[in-house]
């Protein structure tokens, strides 16, 4: 019966340490991609942009700004900030302003999960529109 010498490493061995060694690249870049992005994902990629509008219906003057602000940090297009056609609205909600509501759902979650509602529309100007109102202080502004 021949033995193998002890110096030698057979192929299984070698496969173990090649799935380790790619199993520790795929963690670090995991961590170096949390790290960049501050903790927070980003959520629009340049393949998929994620047109926003912004409308101020609580009052609080600026609000409006400071939540494109975060919008934009995550990565969003934000396309509009303006007054909504109202000052008074209660509940802050996402509007989707197309059948499919991936983009909604994401601005939604985004901003801490505010009502998502449908409202499809024929425009070009935005893919999501984001309604403040005067419950704001739940959207979550900050990572």
């Amino acid at each position: 019966m021949a033995r193998k010498s002890s110096g030698a490493v057979s192929a299984t061995t070698w496969a173990i340490w090649a799935m380790g060694v790619l199993v520790v690249a795929l963690l670090a870049s995991w961590a170096w991609s949390q790290l960049a992005s501050g903790g927070r994902p980003t959520h629009a990629s340049a393949a998929k942009t994620v047109r926003v509008q912004v409308l101020n219906g609580s009052g609080e003057s600026g609000i409006a700004s400071r939540v494109a602000s975060y919008l934009r940090e995550g990565g969003y297009q934000v396309v509009e900030v303006r007054n909504a056609d109202r000052s008074d609205y209660f509940a802050s909600m996402v509007v989707a302003r197309r059948s499919e509501l991936s983009n909604a759902r994401e601005v939604a979650h985004y901003l801490g999960g505010p009502p998502l509602i449908q409202q499809a529309w024929d425009s070009e100007l935005a893919d999501v529109t984001v309604l403040i109102g005067s419950d704001r202080s739940h959207l979550q502004l900050e990572p």
